[in-house]
């Protein structure tokens, strides 16, 4: 798993930066992201993937201890498509 901290030192270590500096900016980009995804907007990050706000309706489920019906509240999820450059590379 690659946390914050890890992108934050390889960042560093390229850009010739302190690891504070680098995780300051990691944590810009999470924040300008999260900022975009309660506002509605989409953010698109060439060569990587585009973030996107998807609503989806209330609907009914089962309980599947009981088998009774219940409402599933209409929600919204960020959901994340990968660029084709991001794809192309996983196929390696």
């Amino acid at each position: 798993m690659t946390t914050i901290n890890d992108i934050a030192a390889k960042i560093a270590e390229d850009q010739g930066l302190t690891k504070a500096q680098a995780k300051s900016a990691v944590e810009a980009v999470f924040k300008a992201v999260t900022d975009a995804a309660t506002g509605g907007e989409e953010t698109s990050i060439p060569g990587f993937g585009k973030f996107k706000v998807k609503e989806t309706p209330e609907r009914e489920g089962r309980n599947p201890a009981t088998g009774e019906t219940v409402t599933i509240a209409a929600a919204k999820k960020l959901t994340f498509t990968p660029a084709k450059a991001l794809k192309d590379a996983l196929k390696v």
